[in-house]
């Protein structure tokens, strides 16, 4: 274009490097927001003066493949050097002098009229593009059947992985090779490994792989490997990525159909309001079957986690009922060798996972909520991601509900009749002198009550148990039954959820 009067400065081995379009930056670091293919003009007020500094910046725009710079003449630009100068000319990187008063603006113009039918066949591809999610749609295909219909359409490999965990988010597709899913989780959104608007992850063999943001899914990844020396059209890979954004949309309103039909079986199964006949034909409609499920309860610090749980059984192909409820997940799903590791993958580290025995028959239902929920206050209080009922090491000597159960009974079983039948706090108020070393005081400053009220109280507990809190043995048993009634009433929310045996 001689017309534009550019001057070679340096790098003239490149001049036969193809241009597909223009940027101007004068960010410090401009090769992280360029595509690949780009004619970069800078006025350099952001240009380095060292000559360490100035030579890395050639090297770093030349591995983003960007096609030339070109720099503003009598702009800001500092003094080039010599380091400059001769890497630009062994890396065969072209740098021309723009020369003044030309505006950046008209060689934007030329390049674009250039590249017209470059343009037509990048618009043809967006539209094939966005055609393979109709036709996907269409036939009612699998997930990966469009994945493989978009790697073909881009020349890459492409996958589509849960942020959280690295894993496939869609069942039947590839896994991330381990390196890669590792990187995916402790990606942070402020890392400046960046190019064409996808994050840098580490590479896998000959393969290079990026990771790209998915429109209104933060919790999905697309991750591509292609080769390094050709890449991926990174605009295509923006319009690649909203196909998957739609196909996710649909896979979600599909799921969330399904775990709210599950979540009110559950429901019905955890009042006991249910028709075994009836309930035992929907759980084989939907690949349940009591004899070989378990009953799970679990929480989770990180709500989405506890949100996106039924996701994650679905991804792993295990049929569920699935129910969210006063903070905790109520999950019946079949046992298998893998049950722990997707159950405590899916809600983090910060997961407490209670499991039950096998289920068996629905006649045993109830009592599988209570070892869940037992199960769940053991992995609790002794700080373990997942609990199984029966296996777990007794705590304060109670193994089991039915022990637990038998302790409440015998000697606090007059005091919870009591505070049922007058609304009263005995039980609460015997926990909380306990708790503070039998201290009127703290006890009346801890439950905002009057020192008075707090002594009637402790009376009325010594008078319906019949024992002496100043009695050695009389305080063991008491605290014992307290700390059972806690574990077998986890939170008072719990009570109404699964309410032991009396």
């Amino acid at each position: 274009m001689p017309h534009l009067r550019l001057e070679v400065y340096s790098g003239a081995s490149g001049l036969g490097r193809e241009v597909t379009w223009t940027h101007t930056s004068d960010l410090p670091e401009p090769w992280r927001w360029v595509t690949g293919g780009e004619f970069l003009m800078t006025n350099g007020m952001s240009f380095p003066k060292s000559a360490k500094e100035q030579a890395d910046l050639v090297r770093h725009l030349a591995d983003a493949g960007v096609a030339g710079l070109g720099i503003g003449e009598n702009m800001y630009c500092p003094r080039l050097t010599a380091a400059f100068t001769r890497t630009s000319d062994e890396l065969g990187f072209p740098v021309l002098w723009i020369r003044y008063p030309l505006p950046f603006v008209a060689i934007s113009r030329s390049v674009a009229e250039a590249t017209l039918l470059d343009q037509s066949h990048r618009l043809a591809r967006t539209v094939r593009i966005y055609d393979l999610i109709r036709r996907h749609t269409a036939r009612g295909a699998a997930p990966a059947d469009l994945l493989s219909a978009l790697a073909r359409e881009l020349g890459c490999e492409i996958q589509v992985c849960d942020r959280a965990t690295g894993e496939p988010w869609f069942p039947g597709t590839t896994p991330l090779d381990p390196t890669i899913s590792d990187a995916v989780v402790a990606l942070s959104e402020a890392s400046k490994n960046v190019a064409g608007g996808a994050y840098g992850l580490p590479s896998v063999g000959d393969r290079a792989a990026m990771l790209t943001d998915i429109p209104r899914h933060a919790g999905a990844a697309l991750v591509t490997l292609s080769d390094p020396r050709v890449g991926v059209d990174p605009i295509q890979l923006q319009h690649a990525a909203t196909v998957v954004a739609i196909e996710l949309s649909q896979t979600q309103l599909m799921l969330e159909h399904e775990r709210r039909y599950g979540s009110g079986l559950l429901t019905q199964m955890l009042e006991g309001r249910m028709d075994v006949a009836g309930v035992t034909a929907q759980l084989a409609d939907l690949g349940l079957k009591p004899e070989s499920a378990v009953l799970v309860a679990a929480r989770s610090e990180e709500p989405e986690r506890m949100l996106e749980l039924h996701n994650s059984l679905w991804r792993h192909t295990l049929p569920y009922l699935c129910l969210l409820r006063m903070g905790t997940a109520h999950v019946l799903v079949p046992d298998g060798p893998d049950t722990d590791s997707v159950l405590s993958r899916a809600l983090g580290p910060t997961a407490r996972i209670g499991i039950s025995r096998t289920v068996g028959s629905l006649a045993r239902f109830q009592d599988a909520a209570r070892e869940a929920a037992w199960a769940l206050s053991i992995a609790e209080r002794r700080e373990t991601v997942v609990s199984r009922y029966g296996s777990a090491v007794p705590w304060v000597g109670l193994s089991s509900v039915a022990d637990a159960q038998t302790l409440v009974d015998r000697i606090l079983r007059p005091v919870l009749d009591y505070d049922e039948q007058h609304n009263s706090r005995l039980v609460e108020t015997l926990d909380a002198f306990l708790q503070n070393q039998r201290s009127w005081q703290q006890t009346a400053q801890a439950m905002h009550i009057h020192r008075q009220t707090v002594m009637y109280r402790i009376r009325k507990v010594e008078a319906l148990t019949s024992r002496d809190l100043a009695d050695t043995n009389s305080l063991s048993e008491l605290w014992l039954a307290v700390r059972a009634a806690e574990l077998l009433y986890t939170r008072d929310s719990d009570r109404s959820e699964s309410t032991p045996a009396t």
